[in-house]
Formats: structure tokens, sequence, C-alpha cells
């Protein structure tokens, strides 16, 4: 049977990897395969309608399945495919439009026409192969991406420890208390009662001793926490607060803060492409839990995601946005460039014009009111806030007429702009954390995601149906924000209005509750 090339599956090396040799050919994997499916110009249509008319009712997960769901007969020729190569089909997702396969490496080797190899970078190893993975021609358009042959770490936590860059006793240090950057960015009141915040993790563990600890300590009530393995990932601590670990809690610890009342959901998967989309599709689709917040606190550099990866991903943002899920995503702790060489690089997801993209200030406040706000920008080693523009997706409607700024001037938008929306960032203004036992003043970006989870639930508990794809709505209300117009990452400079350093800027969070309030149910 004929072999074409699947489009956008090549995948370079690597900058430094070292080949050693085959993979073994009896070592067992677990490759996800996407199907073609409502994903794709009538989904982002939905959505593009829900994000300018807040009158259009998101979805049902049902309604999801049966409009987008994946066809009975695409499953069917791939488990037809998968019994030819002797692979075993372990699960069908219907809504996610997913086949999730099993067998050896040399089954998938003869299946994808490929050759697994093993590479060193550094210290750790890592399988891939060369060249574009190649599918039977009879599934040419039906089957539109397969992750998991390769399983490099995909993205990197954006969370970093307070100057010196190491754990320090909490006696050494001040910070904020999530409550306390709440109470300066003028939270409304609530608990977010009734409301799911899903958090998307690819390593680390969640500590239950720790969470109690705080939660204790700032004598706020303990949220429900759940622990999902979206792939069969383990999920324990590792022990090291510098690890990802830190992400974990940071992120429940965060979120619980602003919103005690909220159910918080932990989605784990492994850190490669593969584990990001199960754990990302397993929180979209989650019709038990139903989140209507997504927290995502790690990314990476859009030119490091293959355009497969990147178009699957988008389509799972989608599929949030049209059935009401809002996707806050850290826009990146490396300033401009994303921590590339040789030029400027926005971070994925937080690009994906379906997310709202959370970009760092540094926050100083005075008597309880915030006293100065500007882009947070440590340096090459201390971090600076993500944002810039895409070189993969198109302009949206609602960034149409921006500007940014550069070394250079001041150009027109030309693509789709990050951040869209701020908040503190910076670790000389970070957030009282405790981590494995280890209190410590955290920022990056990795705050901003869980920060703004946390008002969206305040907002989505006082109405009838959250506000779910938001993007449009809060740039038509500027006013709704605390313009930052100090300041650069790196690249970009803040400038008075939306900027790719900072977006909209941080939020005034009842005028922003007040908005939706006014808005249809």
């Amino acid at each position: 049977m004929a072999h074409v090339p699947l489009p956008g599956s090549e995948r370079a090396p690597l900058a430094g990897a070292t080949p050693l040799g085959e993979l073994d050919a009896d070592t067992p994997l677990q490759v996800i395969v996407v199907l073609r499916h409502g994903a794709g110009p009538a989904l982002h249509a939905a959505a593009d309608r829900m994000a300018v008319d807040a009158a259009v009712a998101p979805l049902t997960r049902q309604e999801f399945a049966e409009q987008f769901g994946a066809a009975p007969d695409d499953f069917a020729k791939v488990a037809r495919f998968a019994r030819r190569h002797s692979l075993t089909v372990q699960r069908e997702d219907t809504a996610a439009g997913t086949v999730l396969l099993a067998g050896t490496a040399a089954r998938f080797n003869a299946a994808f026409h490929v050759t697994l190899q093993r590479y060193g970078h550094g210290a750790e190893t890592h399988r891939g192969c060369d060249g574009p993975l190649r599918i039977p021609a009879g599934l040419q358009g039906v089957v539109t991406a397969v992750l998991g042959l390769d399983d490099r770490p995909q993205a990197r936590a954006y969370f970093r420890f307070r100057p010196p860059f190491h754990v320090a006793p909490q006696a050494q240090q001040q910070g904020y208390l999530p409550q306390e950057v709440g109470a300066l960015y003028d939270f409304p009141a609530g608990s977010g009662a009734g409301q799911c915040v899903a958090l998307i993790e690819l390593g680390g563990g969640y500590g239950a001793s720790d969470a109690r600890q705080y939660f204790s300590d700032l004598g706020v009530p303990m949220p429900t926490v759940t622990v999902v393995s979206a792939d069969g990932s383990p999920h324990a601590p590792t022990g090291d607060p510098n690890g990802p670990d830190g992400e974990v809690m940071l992120d429940v610890e965060i979120a619980g803060a602003l919103a005690p009342g909220a159910h918080l959901v932990l989605y784990f998967g492994a850190n490669t492409d593969a584990g990001f989309l199960q754990a990302l599709n397993a929180a979209v689709h989650d019709d038990v839990n139903r989140p209507s917040v997504i927290s995502i606190s790690w990314g990476a550099p859009e030119a490091t995601w293959t355009p497969q990866a990147l178009r699957t991903f988008d389509d799972a943002l989608g599929a949030a946005a049209v059935l009401g899920i809002t996707v806050c995503a850290a826009a990146g702790d490396s300033g401009a460039s994303g921590g590339q060489a040789g030029g400027d690089y926005v971070d994925f997801p937080a690009s994906s014009l379906h997310a709202l993209a959370c970009g760092g200030t540094r926050l100083q406040a005075k008597d309880g009111v915030v006293a100065r706000e500007t882009v947070w920008n440590d340096g090459a080693e201390g971090g600076a806030s993500g944002g810039g523009v895409s070189t993969f997706f198109p302009l949206p409607a609602w960034q149409q007429a921006l500007t940014v700024r550069t070394p250079a001037g001041v150009s027109a938008l030309a693509r789709r702009g990050v951040p869209d929306v701020a908040g503190n960032a910076d670790p000389a203004t970070g957030y009282r954390v405790l981590v494995d036992g280890t209190a410590s003043i955290v920022g990056g970006t990795s705050a901003v995601a869980p920060l703004w989870a946390g008002l969206l639930a305040r907002i989505n508990a006082s109405r009838p149906q959250p506000v779910g794809y938001l993007n449009a709505r809060l740039y038509a209300h500027p006013a709704a924000f605390h313009d930052i117009t100090q300041g650069n990452n790196g690249g970009f400079f803040a400038t008075p209005g939306w900027d790719a350093c900072t977006g909209l800027g941080s939020p005034k969070g009842r005028a922003l509750a007040a908005l939706f309030a006014g808005s249809a149910a």
C-alpha cells in the first residue's frame, strides 16, 4: 500500500543532541493518533461567534461530541490500520477525535515508516526519528497528527524563585500572599463556590500536607482538590521544591487562596506533546468535574512545536471556547526571545487565539494600594514577561488596528499579539508559597495564569453561566485594566493601551465583574 508524508510531522533534532543508536525493537510505546473531526474551520467559526456575542450559549459536552466529534468510519479505518501492524487500540475518544495505540517500537517503525532512535541531550535522553512520519494513502486527510513517537520534553514551567534563584527560608524574605494581590487588584467578593478550576501539570506532584498547612496558615478553608492522571503518568511529589513540585503547588496555592470554594482538579500528563495533549483534552472534555476555567502554566516557544502539534492543540483550545471554558495560559518567563537564540518568539499555548495569554508585571504597593506597576524584566538571568507576535497564528478580529513598539519604532500588529492580560509575576514582588515543606517566594507568569483563574472563578460563581471565551469582550473594555506603560521585555516596549509586554494590563477585578454582570447569560 502506498504511503504519504503526514504534513507537519517532521521534527528537527534538538540542538546539541547526540544520536545513541536505534531504539530497542521491543520497547513498549503508546502513541496518540488524531483524526479529522469537526475541529477546524467550523469549530473555530463557532468559537468566533461566541467571542463577540455573549448571548450565544456554550455547547454541552454531549452536544459538542454530536456536532464536532470524529466519525465512526474514521475510527474504523484506524482500527484496521492498527490490526495490520499488530498495534492495540487502547482508547477512542469521539469528542477529542483521538485514538490511543499501543505496541512495540518495531511495530510503530513499520506502521509509520520511521526508524526510532535514542538521543542524548545533556544528562537526559529521548527518542525520536528523522524525517516526516508516513501514513497509508487511505488515511490521508483522515489522520491529522500522530503524537508520542518523539518523547522529548515539550514544555517548561514558568515559575521563578526570588533572586538569587534558590529557595531561601521564609524568614529571610518578604512577599505577597495571594489574597493581598487579589485585594490590590480589587477582586470582587466571593469564593468561587460551585466552580471547577482545572490545573494542567506536566510533572511533579501534589503535596496534600503542604496544602493543608498553607491554607491553615492563611486562615482560608482548604479547597477540594482532585488529582487525575490523564495518561497514566505518576504524580507523586519529587521532594525538590526547585523542580516541577514548585509549579504544582504554586498553582494550587494561588488558585485555592483566591477561590477556596472552587473545586481544583489537577490533570497530570507526561511532559511530551502527547502527554500535554492528553492532559488538556482530559480537562476540556471532563463531563464529571466540568471545569469552567483551565489554568496552564507550561509552554514553549512556537518554533519548538511541530505544525501538527500546534494545529491539534489549537483545536483542543477551540473546543474549550465552544464549551464555555476560559483557558488562562502563561506567556513565558524568558522575555521576547522566549529563551531562543536569533530572534523573538512567543510561547505556545499562550499564542493560540483561543487562550487568554497572561503576561507579567512588577507590582509595588503602598498602604494597601498599587503604588507602581511596570513590565517584569529582571534581565537574562532573572527572567522577563513573555510577549511578542506569533509567527503561526493570524491576527484575530479583536486585535485589529493595534501596534507594537520595538527599538526600530512603531509598527502595525500583523499577526496574533501576546499577551492579552497581565498580573504580578516578578519574583522580587512574588507570592509566598509552601513547597515540599519549604516556604519561599515565587514569581513568573506561572503565577499569573492561576491568579486570573481565581478571579474568573469568582466572577463565574455570580453568573448563571461562565464567561467562557472572553477575549473579544476584554479588548472592547480597556478601562477594566490597569494600563502598564513603563518597561520592556527585551524586544517590545510598554505603551499606552495594549502592548506586547503586558497586553491590556493587570485586572481591575470589580470592574471586570461588573462588565460581565451586565452581559447576557
